[in-house]
C-alpha cells in the first residue's frame, strides 16, 4: 500500500464491470498523463513523476522505443535512460499506476515510429504486416521486454495496469489477423495478465479493435463530445476512455511553433472527468528528442510533403521541455481537484536554472579531414546497407566536364548538400519535393560529393513502410547514370575521434569546438542562432539538431549532463557559422519562420 493525501493507493489490478473500471470492488477513474521516459534524463524521472502527482494524476502512460533498446538485432540495452523497469518502479513509489505502450510501432513523432533502422536493411521485410521475418523480430523484442516488465504487472503487485496492443493501427491498415498476432505475442511475453487495449481515432476504431479487448479513443482539442459519442456507439457496454487527449501539439522544422488553447482544454478536461470518463493527457511532459531520434510526417497525398519534427518535443504540454510547470499545469490541476475532491501533494522544489555565459567555438576541423574508410559500390546504396542507422553519409564519384545539365538524385532521404571539388553548388531538400539541381562543370575531371543527412525517418502514414535513408535511387547526370561510388558512413556517434583541430578558418562542412566554465551545474538552454544546419554535442551528449529555418533555435542542456568547471561543446555545421558564438538562456529560443520561404 502507498498513501497519498489521506487516500490509500493499492497495487491491485483494475478490471472492467460493464461500462466502468473497478479497483478493489470500487469504481475507478483513470486520470493519466503521457511522459516517455526515454525523452527525459534518468536523473529527472523522479522529479517528473512527483509533478505528475502534484497535478492530480493517478497514472503515467509511457511508450517504449524499440529502436532505442535494440540497436542491433538481438543486442538489447536496458541500462541508463533505457531502464524502463526502474522508471516503472519509481512510478509505483510515487503512488502512480502505469499504462505501458510497448509498440512495436509507437508513432510518438519518434524516428521511424520506434522501428529499428536495421529492419529496413532487408528490402523484403515488411513492417506492420504478417511478414514472418518482421513478426519474428517483434517476438524477440517482446520476449526481452517481458523479462524487464512482466513481473511489474498489477496482477503480480506491480503498477502496470494496462498494456496497449500495437498503436493506432486503424490509421494505417485493417488487418485484424495481424493485430491478433501482436496481441498473442504480448500475451506470450507475460503482458496478458491485466487490461489490454487498442487505441485509435473515433472514425477508425473498427479497423483494429479486437474482440474482448478494450477500445479507447484518441482526439484533439474540441473533439471530446463527438469522439466519446462515437466510442459509445462502437462499444456501448465498455468503459469510456480517451487513450490520447491531445492537449498540445508538436513542431515541424520550417513551420510555426505550436500554441494551443489551454482554456478550452481545461473546460474539456473538466467535462470528461465530470462524466466519469477516464482520460490520458497527451502529453503531460513532452521532453526532448535528443540526438537524431526525431521522426517525420508524410501522408502521401499530392498536397502533402515530408515534414521532419524538431528536437524539442515541448508539445505545449503542462510541463515544458525542461520539466517546468506552465500556466496550463495549474489550470489542469484545479480541474482535476474539483472533479475528484482530492487535494494533490505540493510540487517538488524546482531544479536550478542558469544562463551560461556566452562563449565562442574557437577551434575548427574540416569534415573532409575526418572521413572514415570508404566502401566501394557500383551504385549508391541506402544507409542501412552499410550497417548505419542514423546521422550522415557521404557519396563520392568522379565526373568529367564540360557539362551543363541537371544532376538527378531521386528521392533523397532526406537532405543533400552537393559539392564539386569540395565547393558547394547547392542542396536538395526532401521537404521541398526536390530531386535534383542544375550543375555546370568545366572541362576535365572533377570530384562529385553528395553529403546526405537523415533528418528523421517517417513515423506516421503509408510511407512509414519504406524507412531507407541516404540515396535510394540511381544518380544521373544529364540523363546518364553515374557509376563507381565511394561511400563514407558518418553515424556521428561521438566527437572523440575528430582530428585536425585548428584555430585557422576552414570551409565547407566542419566541426567547431569551444569550452564554457560552469560554477555549479544547472539546467540551461543554448541559443544556437549563430549556426545554420547541423547538431551539437555537449560533453559527448548529442543535444539534437540545429536548423536555422526554425522554429527551434535553442537546445536544452540538462544539468545531469553538465560538469562543474570545464564543459566541451562541439557543433557540426553544414554552413560556415556566422560568429560561432553560443549564448546561454533560461527560456527556449523560438523563431517564427516565414512559411512561404521555409517551404
Amino acid at each position: 500500500m502507498l498513501m497519498w493525501s489521506g487516500c490509500t493507493f493499492a497495487n491491485t489490478p483494475i478490471t472492467i464491470q460493464g461500462d466502468h473500471f473497478v479497483r478493489a470492488g470500487k469504481p475507478h477513474q483513470v486520470i493519466s498523463g503521457s511522459m516517455d521516459f526515454q525523452r527525459i534524463p534518468r536523473a529527472y524521472w523522479k522529479d517528473r513523476l512527483q509533478k505528475a502527482r502534484a497535478m492530480g494524476l493517478n497514472t503515467i502512460t509511457t511508450y517504449v522505443y524499440w529502436n532505442a533498446v535494440e540497436l542491433k538485432p538481438g543486442q538489447f540495452d536496458f541500462s541508463g535512460d533505457n531502464d524502463v523497469a526502474t522508471f516503472v518502479r519509481m512510478a509505483q513509489e510515487q503512488g502512480l499506476d502505469v499504462i505501458l505502450r510497448p509498440g512495436p510501432y509507437v508513432c510518438a513523432e519518434w524516428e521511424a515510429g520506434g522501428f529499428p533502422a536495421w529492419l529496413f536493411a532487408d528490402p523484403h521485410l515488411h513492417v506492420r504486416t504478417q511478414d514472418p521475418k518482421y513478426l519474428q523480430a517483434v517476438e524477440r523484442y517482446f520476449q526481452r521486454l517481458g523479462k524487464e516488465l512482466a513481473p511489474l504487472m498489477a496482477a503480480h503487485g506491480g503498477p502496470i495496469i494496462a498494456v496497449q496492443v500495437e498503436n493506432e493501427y486503424g490509421s494505417y491498415g485493417d488487418d485484424r489477423t495481424y493485430m491478433a498476432q501482436i496481441h498473442q505475442a504480448l500475451i506470450r511475453a507475460g503482458f496478458g495478465t491485466d487490461l489490454m487495449f487498442t487505441s485509435d481515432g473515433a472514425d477508425l476504431l473498427g479497423n483494429d479493435a479486437l474482440p474482448g479487448v478494450l477500445a479507447v479513443v484518441n482526439f484533439g482539442t474540441g473533439k471530446a463530445k463527438d469522439a466519446f459519442a462515437k466510442l459509445e456507439a462502437f462499444r456501448p457496454d465498455q468503459p469510456r476512455m480517451a487513450g490520447e487527449y491531445w492537449a498540445g501539439w508538436f513542431d515541424h522544422w520550417g513551420e510555426p511553433h505550436a500554441h494551443t488553447d489551454a482554456g478550452v482544454q481545461t473546460k474539456e478536461l473538466a467535462w470528461m472527468l465530470s462524466q466519469g470518463y477516464s482520460v490520458n493527457l497527451y502529453m503531460f511532459e513532452g521532453g526532448t528528442t535528443f540526438g537524431f531520434m526525431n521522426g517525420a510526417n508524410f501522408q502521401g497525398n499530392p498536397n502533402d510533403h515530408y515534414a521532419p519534427q524538431t528536437t524539442s518535443y515541448d508539445y505545449d504540454a503542462p510541463l515544458d521541455e525542461a520539466g517546468r510547470p506552465k500556466p496550463k499545469f495549474a489550470m489542469f490541476r484545479d480541474a482535476i481537484e474539483k472533479a475528484t475532491g482530492i487535494k494533490p501533494p505540493p510540487l517538488p522544489a524546482p531544479a536550478p536554472f542558469t544562463a551560461v555565459p556566452a562563449f565562442t567555438l574557437t577551434e575548427s576541423a574540416s569534415l573532409w579531414d575526418n572521413l572514415p574508410q570508404a566502401v566501394t559500390t557500383e551504385q549508391p546504396q541506402p544507409m542501412e546497407q552499410f550497417g548505419q542507422a542514423y546521422g550522415y553519409i557521404l557519396y563520392r564519384t568522379q565526373v568529367s566536364g564540360p557539362v551543363k545539365a541537371q544532376l538527378y538524385l531521386g528521392e533523397v532521404r532526406d537532405y543533400a548538400t552537393v559539392y564539386v571539388d569540395r565547393k558547394p553548388i547547392g542542396t536538395v531538400d526532401r521537404r521541398l519535393k526536390q530531386a535534383g539541381l542544375p550543375i555546370t562543370l568545366d572541362a576535365g575531371a572533377h570530384t562529385l560529393d553528395v553529403l546526405v543527412e537523415n533528418t528523421g525517418r517517417i513515423n506516421y502514414g503509408p510511407h512509414l513502410a519504406d524507412g531507407r535513408a541516404g540515396l535510394v535511387d540511381p544518380v544521373m547526370l544529364d540523363g546518364k547514370q553515374l557509376h563507381g561510388w565511394q561511400t563514407y558512413p558518418l553515424p556521428m556517434t561521438s566527437p572523440d575521434a575528430i582530428r585536425g583541430w585548428t584555430t585557422q578558418p576552414v570551409s565547407g562542412p566542419a566541426f567547431y569546438r569551444g569550452h564554457v566554465k560552469v560554477a555549479s551545474p544547472a539546467d540551461t538552454f543554448l541559443d544556437m542562432s549563430a549556426f545554420g544546419k547541423g547538431f551539437a554535442w555537449v560533453n559527448g551528449h548529442n543535444l539534437g539538431r540545429i536548423w536555422n529555418i526554425g522554429p527551434q533555435r535553442s537546445l536544452y542542456w540538462p544539468a545531469p549532463w553538465m560538469e562543474q568547471g570545464d564543459n566541451t561543446v562541439v557543433v557540426f555545421d553544414l554552413q560556415a557559422p556566422n560568429g560561432r558564438v553560443v549564448r546561454g538562456a533560461t527560456q527556449p529560443v523560438w523563431y517564427e519562420p516565414d512559411v512561404k520561404t521555409a517551404k
